[in-house]
């Protein structure tokens, strides 16, 4: 919908200049639609071994073939009720042209017949309607919808009879240009927004039933050429097996994980400032709950001392507002509210704006940030006026304020009221919300002025420790490691003898154990329970990891270009000995640990499965089992991987 949205738009255009790999837009474009297909075989086979598993757990998937007779007149009448009035079917004729179809609306084409009269109709399917219907008391019995639709089209078209009939879906253009000109960031977006619906096709999917004079129909009405097409023989809308996850017995689900609340707030009555001006506070996601991070807002917003909140927001939701009643609560108390909204937050655009418009509506300052820039950065700052004085608080994430991923994501909430932290923070806010910025950071390391750099400064300190004689030694542990720069600087590093272990969710541009260049760079990623989402960058100063003595980074940003030149991010050094223990002894020691559900990158970019078994650490379970760990500044013991040695 976006990255190869942006290739399309370029071949469309008639770019033919190459990039960097030497392919150009189309030659791109094209490469990506055959691993598309690829996927989408991979998955049809997954989907077909997946139906097969649950039936031995007697959930079955009927067709219609399959239904048993006695559920028949239930799901008519289930018909009538639930599913006839949201469909509306629409006939194509010169009287009646091709709908609109949204971005992943999924439709229904048939040709129905009366004699000898063939009529061609398309049923969208509207939104909120199940992809899957539980037969009435049969808990684990299912029926697709548009099979359902199949037999009931009787209560549809009563004087025809289907003729053929077939199912697509397509994937629009959905990235949004903004002008850096706009006089009103809003006003512009919500344009956008109404142009983002009306994307060119980049992908069509289209069932293998479906005939070929309605293919030819759909593909010439919405302008997709044959190789931008994926025919699909099995489920078209794979995401929607959640459905039946949802509905099915539990037993085959996670077993239910409630979060723990840090010991350091409860030991402090609650009183969130009080633990942090005791000691720097770090919350490990989802393992630590993320009601702390509420509760710190909740009491700052009904505290009499507290005169001024500012707070980062970059995906927000209306249904999931903990955040911002807290920040209405505060404004309604007569705080100073002020609340950097990031409407360039992709797909949250529209959630943003309803958000920022209600913040406004009770007295919270509503800022932007920058027009040319994405704020990024997870912040949230509290003055409170004491006895000593004023004193600043901050809590600085890696992920975002979003109750529910916080559920889903393993993430790092550090909270600090270090002075020169606090002032850094402070300055960031100034920045954001009137351009003013100080002449050097103290101890934030800031995009786009410094982060990079910061990174490799660091990477090159690390070899110069290796030229003296000490060691070099670095752990990063991130999203993403794209940007070049960076890559390179690895690449020097490993070739001068330092090691580096990098733990890399997604997309990594580089490839380790290639010799001459990366032979001490070991890639590895965990696929499990939770996504991996926190970053963190950790440098050995000269001293054989895990060390007291290292560098530890958090911070909002991966190692991308975006990241570092179009975004607003922060890095912030650990400073706090507990809190530096707990990252770094525990946190990155247990992910360098995790074999159970890891991934190792071959040279070639392709990744294995580490070898394991039953008595393999894994990572998630090891902190589901011992939440109370990174409350502590206790250690685990660093198992530093062999070479690799993978089975193919």
């Amino acid at each position: 919908m976006v990255r190869v949205a942006g290739v399309k738009g370029q071949v469309d255009s008639g770019v033919v200049v190459q990039s960097l790999d030497g392919f150009t837009p189309e030659e791109t474009l094209d490469s990506i639609l055959v691993k598309a297909r690829n996927l989408k075989e991979l998955q049809e086979e997954c989907w077909k071994n997946l139906l097969i598993q649950l039936k031995t757990e007697k959930i079955i998937i009927h067709d219609l073939n399959t239904i048993p007779n006695l559920e028949i007149k239930w799901l008519r009448e289930y018909f009538a009720k639930e599913i006839f009035p949201l469909m509306t079917p629409m006939a194509i004729d010169p009287a009646h042209p091709f709908p609109f179809v949204p971005n992943l609306g999924l439709c229904m084409a048939m040709e129905i017949e009366k004699k000898e009269s063939i009529k061609k109709v398309l049923i969208p399917f509207s939104h909120g309607l199940d992809r899957f219907i539980q037969l009435g008391d049969k808990k684990n019995h299912f029926v697709k919808t548009e099979d359902l639709i199949i037999m009931c089209i009787d209560q549809l078209f009563s004087e025809h009879k289907i003729k053929s009939h077939g199912t697509f879906r397509l994937i629009r253009d959905s990235d949004i240009e903004f002008s850096d000109e706009a006089e009103d960031l809003v006003r512009s977006f919500e344009n956008q927004l109404r142009q983002r619906r009306l994307g060119s096709v980049v992908l069509l999917e289209i069932s293998s039933s479906m005939p070929q004079d309605l293919k030819e129909l759909i593909t010439t009405e919405l302008e997709v050429k044959d190789k931008n097409i994926v025919i699909t023989k099995a489920m078209m809308d794979i995401s929607s097996v959640s459905e039946i996850a949802n509905k099915a017995k539990s037993k085959l689900l996670w077993k239910k994980y409630e979060p723990r609340f840090p010991e350091r707030i409860k030991d402090a009555n609650n009183d969130c400032f009080a633990a942090i001006r005791k000691k720097d506070i770090i919350i490990h996601h989802p393992y630590e709950s993320f009601d702390v991070v509420l509760q710190y807002l909740r009491q700052a917003a009904k505290d009499p001392k507290v005169l001024v909140i500012k707070q980062t927001l970059y995906r927000t939701s209306t249904e999931n507002s903990a955040i911002v009643e807290a920040l209405v609560e505060a404004a309604e108390e007569g705080k100073s509210v002020t609340a950097l909204v990031e409407l360039k937050a992709r797909f949250d655009e529209e959630a943003n704006i309803k958000v920022s418009r209600y913040l406004e509506r009770y007295g919270v300052q509503v800022v932007y940030g920058f027009v040319d820039l994405k704020t990024h950065a997870k912040v949230s700052l509290v003055v409170r006026r004491e006895r000593k004085g004023l004193n600043t608080y901050v809590h600085f994430g890696t992920g975002n304020y979003h109750v529910n991923t916080a559920r889903l994501y393993t993430d790092l909430s550090l909270f600090t009221c270090h002075a020169d932290i606090s002032k850094d923070a402070q300055e960031f806010f100034n920045m954001a919300t009137g351009y003013t910025k100080p002449k050097k950071w103290k101890y934030l390391s800031v995009a786009p002025d410094d982060l990079r750099g910061t990174l490799i400064k660091n990477i090159r300190e690390e070899i110069s420790y290796k030229k003296n004689g000490k060691n070099g030694e670095m752990w990063f542990k991130c999203n993403s490691l794209v940007d070049k720069e960076v890559i390179d600087a690895l690449y020097d590093a490993s070739q001068k003898g330092v090691r580096i272990e990098l733990v890399v969710r997604g997309i990594c541009c580089l490839r380790p154990q290639v010799k001459g260049l990366s032979d001490n760079i070991y890639v590895k990623s965990i696929v499990g329970r939770f996504l991996e989402h926190s970053r963190i960058y950790c440098f050995s100063k000269g001293n054989k990891m895990p060390s007291t003595k290292a560098k530890v980074f958090i911070s909002s940003a991966d190692i991308m270009p975006r990241n570092f030149d179009r975004r607003c991010e922060i890095m912030v050094p650990i400073i706090n000995s507990t809190v530096h223990k707990q990252i770094l002894h525990q946190i990155m020691v247990a992910n360098l640990n995790d074999r159970a559900q890891s991934w190792q990158m071959n040279k070639d970019g392709a990744y294995e499965r580490m070898q394991h078994n039953d008595g393999s650490l894994s990572a998630h379970e090891y902190f589901m089992s011992n939440p109370s760990l990174s409350g502590r500044g206790e250690s685990i013991k660093y198992n530093q991987p062999q070479t690799i040695s993978l089975k193919k």
